[in-house]
């Protein structure tokens, strides 16, 4: 080799290696984008999320301890519970594994599109199938292949988003109805719903969309990325601090020590329904978060299609046991019997079912961010301070609504209470043990 190399003409040898780099460099930018990789055609790991609570089994996390995204299995990625400022505790494997299969049914949908497919299903971890169904802009033929792969590629990662987001929400449903993911005979009723779980879905999916839009780095390291980048701007804290957070509720929003006999008293059901943002649970006055505000992040919507002139159905078909019970709360008029969710349609009457049996269960204040309370409390709110990807914060404190003033306190933890509660409140963490 150092023979021919001396052969040959040294302008020659130099431009060679600058287009062999250059040949390099555009084959990494193609291959960061997920669609074009070989993860694309493969199903994510699995992973098992934990609870919020300081209980036995429960793993809280350093920063530093994260370690690399990986979609595939490695023992570099580490998983438990973090705590930040503004977006309260945080289930990193929720967050992963949402983030994964975002970005796997993003591209599905993707090829789907490409092919001009109007129909197509697909299923995450349970049973349940979800439908599909496309209608595309009546130019959609006149546009050239390249206009379409762009547009095609914008609408399958947003669809992506409001598919899985929608997908670990409807988890969430059929576990508070008793369905058991793992099939072992102990109840998971303990995990739908709790403080940490929407939050965190949500926050997957736009980790997901963020990784998929980078070109220049890798589909792993671009997640990896993205997820470093919202965790220091929610405040992230150490590992210490998330624990002594829930210590600081134990009694409160729950009781018990291992994870077959603890008892979630308090849930977090705002999942995005009343205003198009989910605001996490803070808990009140934690130490090195003093002043911060819950940050509330926008929920995925299909009203974005209209912008290229598509529109979708999108549709679940239970397939699980506690089906029928659902089916038959969305279905309750005697209409004809059918198989199938729409979660645009039917999420509202679900969720307004499952508050209801909620508040049977632990009390008027089981919900730790009441909607309808914080919707009334924003209604007159003119200021809303925003980050850099438009999501809120809100700063109202008083509503006034039907010439009937509502007083609505604005406390630490992202959510509005009303005096009533928050005299609930006020003698129920009177009851709280320090350390």
């Amino acid at each position: 080799m150092k023979r021919v190399y001396k052969l040959l003409p040294e302008e020659f040898v130099k431009g060679l290696f600058f287009w062999l780099f250059m040949l390099l460099l555009v084959a990494d930018i193609s291959e960061a984008q997920f669609f074009n990789s070989e993860l694309a055609g493969t199903s994510p790991r699995t992973r098992m999320g934990s609870y919020p609570s300081s209980t036995l089994g429960t793993n809280f996390l350093d920063f530093e301890e994260l370690g690399q995204h990986t979609y595939r299995f490695s023992l570099s990625e580490k998983n438990g519970i973090l705590y930040t400022c503004k977006g309260g505790h945080i289930d990193t494997a929720h967050v992963r594994k949402a983030a994964d299969w975002m970005a796997f049914i993003a591209a599905k949908t993707f090829e789907k599109i490409k092919e001009n497919e109007t129909e197509f299903s697909f299923r995450l971890m349970e049973p349940s199938l979800y439908h599909v169904r496309i209608t595309y802009p009546e130019n959609w033929k006149d546009l050239s292949e390249e206009q379409r792969e762009d547009i095609a590629f914008d609408v399958s990662v947003r669809l992506g988003e409001y598919f899985v987001y929608t997908a670990t929400t409807w988890h969430e449903i059929i576990t508070w109805f008793g369905y058991k993911c793992t099939g072992i005979l102990y109840s998971e009723f303990a995990s739908s719903f709790t403080w940490e779980d929407t939050f965190s879905n949500l926050l997957g999916t736009h980790i997901a969309a963020e990784a998929l839009r980078d070109t220049e780095h890798e589909y792993n390291e671009a997640a990896t990325l993205a997820f470093e980048r919202e965790l220091e701007y929610l405040g992230v804290q150490p590992a210490r601090t998330a624990k002594r957070a829930a210590k600081k509720v134990r009694g409160q929003w729950f009781s018990g020590d291992f994870i077959f006999f603890i008892n979630m008293k308090k849930r977090h059901f705002d999942i995005g329904l009343d205003d198009g943002f989910v605001t996490p649970s803070i808990v009140p006055s934690v130490a090195g978060c003093e002043g911060a505000e819950a940050q509330s992040y926008p929920v995925p919507r299909l009203d974005f299609l209209g912008e290229y002139g598509f529109s979708v159905k999108f549709e679940i078909e239970p397939r699980v046991l506690e089906g029928g019970k659902i089916l038959s709360i969305v279905y309750s008029d005697g209409a004809e019997e059918k198989e199938r969710i729409e979660p645009a349609v039917h999420f509202s009457a679900i969720m307004d079912y499952i508050k209801e049996d909620a508040i049977k269960r632990y009390g008027h204040n089981v919900d730790l961010c009441d909607t309808a309370t914080r919707q009334l409390a924003k209604a007159t709110d003119s200021s809303m301070n925003t980050n850099n990807f438009g999501f809120k914060v809100s700063e109202q404190s008083f509503g006034d609504t039907n010439n009937e003033t509502i007083v609505a306190v604005h406390t630490d933890d992202g959510c509005e209470f009303d005096i009533e509660e928050l005299a609930f409140m006020a003698s129920q963490w009177l009851e709280v043990v320090s350390e």
